[in-house]
C-alpha cells in the first residue's frame, strides 16, 4: 500500500484484536478509509465492509481493496497489468507538472506513469477492474517517488529509488469476504453515516489541519485524470484550496465529530485519535460516553518521519527543532453495556486499559 500519514498498520493487531474479542461482528464500517488498511485486513477476516471516504482517489483504493473481489478481478487484472508494463514512457501531464515544474518523479518514470494513465482511460474499463489497475499504477508510482512520504514537497536531491523503473505489480485483492461483499463510497463522513449501517463502526478522522487532500493531491489528480491547473512548488490541484473538511479546522471539528458519534449506525464504536489532534482524551471521553460505556486503550508509537526531521524555511534551512518523536495513540471502544465492555477488554489483554461508567 501507498505512504501514508495516519496509516493504521502499526495499530492493526490492536484493532483486529479488539475486533475479533467482541465475537458477534459480521460487517463493519470504515468511515474515513484512506488506504483502506484495516478494511482491507477486516475484509480478510471475512467481515463485510462499507468503506468511505470523501477524497477521490481513496474511494478508488477501497473499490479496490475491499469492494473488488479477487476471483470476479485478479485473471483479468493481471493480463493488463502485463500489457502496461510493456508500454514505453510518452511525456504527458504528469511529466511536465510532476517532474519538470516540479521533482516529484524523475522524468523516465513520469512519462512511463502518463503512458499508462491514458491507456487505462482509454480502455473505459468496467469500474472494479479500473480500480484495480490504478492501485497498482499509484503503489507502483508510490515506490519510485522522491518525498518524505507526503506530497506537500519533495526532496532537494533525489531519493535514491527514485532512479528505479516504475514496475506495476498485482494489488493483493482478497476473496470476497464469507459475510458478504464489501462497498466502497465516497461521501462526506455526515452523510455516510445516514447511509450505513453495521455492527461496528471505525472512526479514525483527521486529527488537524492537514488536508489529506493537499498531502496527497497527485494521487487525486492521477486518478481523476482531469489535468487541472496546479499553483505552488508542490504543483497543488487548484481545488485543494477549497474542498475543505470540517474535520481540518478547529473550529468546527468538535461539532463534526459529535454529529458523526451521534449518527452512525453501529452498537459498536472503535475510534482512534492521538495526543497531537484538535480534542484531548477527556473531550473524546465526553463525546462518546453519549453513545455508550468506553474504554481506552493507549499505545505509544514513533512520529511520521516528516515531523522528526525538523523544520525548515523555502530556502531548505532549518529554523525549527524537533519537540518529540513519539506520540501516544488512543483506541476508544464503545459497547453497548458495560459488561460486554469488559470482557472486551479483558481478551485483549493490553496492559492496563481503563474502563469508563456513564
Amino acid at each position: 500500500m501507498i505512504k501514508y500519514l495516519g496509516s493504521k498498520r502499526t495499530l492493526l493487531p490492536l484493532i483486529r484484536r479488539t475486533v475479533a474479542a467482541i465475537g458477534s461482528v459480521r460487517s463493519a464500517i470504515d468511515l474515513f478509509s484512506g488506504t483502506s488498511r484495516v478494511g482491507h485486513a477486516l475484509k480478510g477476516d471475512g467481515l463485510q465492509v462499507y468503506a468511505n471516504d470523501h477524497t477521490t482517489y481513496a474511494s478508488i483504493v477501497a473499490r479496490c481493496y475491499v469492494q473488488a473481489d479477487a476471483q470476479d478481478v485478479e485473471r483479468p487484472a493481471r493480463l493488463l497489468l502485463a500489457e502496461l508494463n510493456a508500454l514505453p514512457g510518452e511525456a504527458g501531464y504528469v511529466t511536465a507538472t510532476f517532474c519538470q515544474a516540479s521533482r516529484f518523479f524523475h522524468p523516465k518514470n513520469g512519462a512511463r506513469i502518463d503512458a499508462i494513465r491514458q491507456t487505462i482511460a482509454a480502455k473505459a474499463l468496467p469500474a472494479e477492474l479500473e480500480a484495480v489497475l490504478l492501485v497498482a499504477l499509484m503503489e507502483a508510482a508510490d515506490r519510485v517517488d522522491s518525498t518524505t512520504g507526503v506530497q506537500m514537497a519533495y526532496l532537494k536531491q533525489w531519493a535514491p529509488r527514485a532512479h528505479n523503473d516504475l514496475q506495476l505489480r498485482m494489488p493483493n485483492v482478497l476473496p470476497r469476504a464469507r459475510h458478504g461483499k464489501g462497498q466502497a463510497s465516497q461521501l462526506d463522513a455526515a452523510q455516510a453515516v445516514q447511509h450505513l449501517t453495521a455492527d461496528l463502526a471505525y472512526i479514525d478522522p483527521p486529527y488537524n489541519s492537514h488536508k489529506y487532500l493537499g498531502n496527497y493531491h497527485i494521487w487525486e489528480s492521477l486518478v481523476l485524470w482531469d489535468k487541472p491547473p496546479v499553483y505552488g512548488v508542490a504543483c497543488k490541484r487548484i481545488d485543494t484550496k477549497e474542498r475543505a473538511s470540517a474535520f481540518n479546522s478547529k473550529r468546527l471539528a468538535a461539532a463534526a465529530m459529535q454529529a458523526v458519534i451521534d449518527g452512525v449506525q453501529a452498537p459498536w464504536l472503535l475510534v482512534s485519535f492521538n495526543n497531537e489532534g484538535f480534542f484531548d482524551r477527556a473531550t473524546l471521553l465526553a463525546m462518546l460516553q453519549r453513545r455508550g460505556h468506553v474504554g481506552v486503550i493507549e499505545t505509544d508509537f514513533k512520529r511520521y518521519v516528516g515531523a522528526q526531521i525538523g523544520v525548515f524555511n523555502p530556502q531548505g534551512q532549518k529554523v525549527g527543532a524537533v519537540s518529540h518523536l513519539r506520540n501516544i495513540e488512543y483506541l476508544f471502544v464503545v459497547a453497548p453495556d458495560p459488561d460486554a465492555l469488559a470482557t472486551v477488554l479483558g481478551q485483549v489483554q493490553t496492559s492496563g486499559p481503563q474502563l469508563l461508567a456513564i
